[in-house]
């Protein structure tokens, strides 16, 4: 008798394991801090959610947003303000709401930095804006106006530590880290470039969203580090003198949007571009792998290719 209750336990604590490791429904499980590249690395494609109006940066709002049905949010301070502590105040209530129903500890965060990328020069200047954000233990940075790459290369130095060839400080380590649930020494050798390094959590990505940058998107995209691109059609637009309304691109347009789309493919980097309920399934199989989206478009989408990460 006593044997044959041992033996239960221990299938007890097996089941217990397995359903942690796999979920008790069999669906995979977390197995990176970063979900969009958890989901990327598998071939799927993830969805966003967030606006140029901001994220409401505050912890209560945090709380609530990490069951949010997105892959990711997009924090935008381009065009809302630069508050790192509302930001900082946000991820607190991220990982308080926590975990999401994938088992990660929290969404992943990409932030819109305000620095442009015009030029080497720039970026370095404002290079302190990334080691702020990055503090606050957000999984990703998009530079904005990436019109050069000498400001590409700069960009991604900014935001790697030395070990790895970059510039970054170590002192946001510890704050970040609790975000992410590591020590701080993990966190130095998680917080890396990915697909460049296979084991990093950062994902980094380009907004060549003007003429300037259409120029140089092929050398662009080229630069190691980086882990996806846009082609932001709303400044586009204003960038090419050019109206974007109506159903149809206007040529330029979708000239604009080839031309990045195929630098991202020429250099293996994901494409983002914005999809819908009616045409998600045509840009999942045109090669768009990461899109601004809404609910409805990402539930249709994840069924297209048969998602099996819960959300």
């Amino acid at each position: 008798m006593e044997r044959a209750i041992s033996c239960r336990r221990v299938l007890a604590i097996l089941f217990v394991a397995v359903a942690t490791i796999v979920g008790v429904t069999g669906a995979p499980k977390a197995t990176r801090i970063n979900r969009a590249i958890d989901l990327l690395a598998q071939g799927q494609p993830v969805y966003y959610t967030g606006s140029h109006e901001g994220t409401d940066g505050n912890f209560e709002q945090g709380v609530k947003d990490a069951q949010t049905w997105a892959d990711y949010i997009s924090y935008d301070m381009e065009h809302a303000p630069f508050d790192v502590k509302g930001l900082a105040d946000y991820m607190r209530g991220l990982a308080k709401g926590g975990p999401t129903k994938s088992g990660h500890r929290t969404p992943a965060v990409i932030v819109n930095v305000p620095v442009n990328g015009t030029d080497e020069a720039s970026v370095r200047a404002n290079a302190w804006m990334f080691q702020q954000v990055l503090a606050t233990g957000v999984h990703g940075v998009l530079l904005c106006h990436a019109d050069t790459p000498g400001a590409v290369r700069a960009f991604v130095e900014a935001v790697r530590f030395p070990a790895f060839g970059g510039r970054r400080g170590v002192h946001g380590n510890s704050t970040a880290a609790r975000i992410w649930g590591i020590t701080a020494d993990e966190y130095a050798e998680k917080a890396d470039a990915w697909p460049l390094n296979p084991n990093g959590e950062l994902l980094l990505g380009l907004k060549l969203e003007d003429k300037y940058a259409l120029e140089n998107a092929e050398a662009s995209a080229k630069v190691p580090g980086i882990g996806f691109a846009e082609w932001g059609p709303g400044d586009m637009a204003f960038s090419l003198g050019v109206k974007n309304s109506g159903p149809t691109l206007p040529p330029a347009m979708q000239a604009a949007r080839q031309r990045v789309f195929n630098a991202t493919k020429a250099s293996k980097i994901f494409f983002l571009n914005s999809v819908n309920a009616d045409n998600v399934v045509d840009m999942i199989t045109e090669g768009v792998m990461i899109g601004a989206a809404s609910e409805r478009a990402a539930e249709v989408g994840r069924k297209h290719t048969k998602r099996e990460m819960p959300w």
